[in-house]
């Protein structure tokens, strides 16, 4: 290899925009040249689990249920970060702790931002 300091790292990106761009042209030649472009009243069909679509297919949904799933989400993987810092605690800098107390602080105003803006009850 070259004894250019920054020779790795051009190889490293050429690597990185060659791979991608011959996947992307790998995959544009294999559906020009081998997949059937036949469609047809059938093969455009919506199919749902072998069933012959009935009904209107726009139902709304409400986003309260996701914002549930998002706000469950943020305070579950909060204890993912909390744990480790539990177990460790009486080996940790004062940095370490003032970090996890900024964490936590952050945390607690997303909690008191969601409870004030109401989103935390159940409609």
């Amino acid at each position: 290899m070259s004894d250019h300091p920054h020779a790795f790292l051009a190889l490293f990106l050429g690597v990185a925009l060659a791979f991608p761009l011959l996947l992307l042209s790998v995959t544009w030649l294999w559906v020009r040249f081998f997949q059937s472009a036949r469609p047809g009243p059938i093969k455009n069909a919506t199919y749902e689990c072998g069933l012959a679509p009935t009904g209107d297919s726009w139902i709304q949904f409400k986003a309260h249920y996701y914002l549930y799933a998002i706000l469950f989400l943020i305070f579950d993987v909060e204890i993912l970060f909390l744990l480790p810092f539990a177990v460790a605690f009486t080996g940790l800098s004062s940095g370490a702790l003032i970090t996890m107390l900024v964490f936590i602080l952050l945390l607690a105003e997303g909690l008191v931002w969601a409870w004030a803006r109401g989103h935390l009850e159940w409609k």
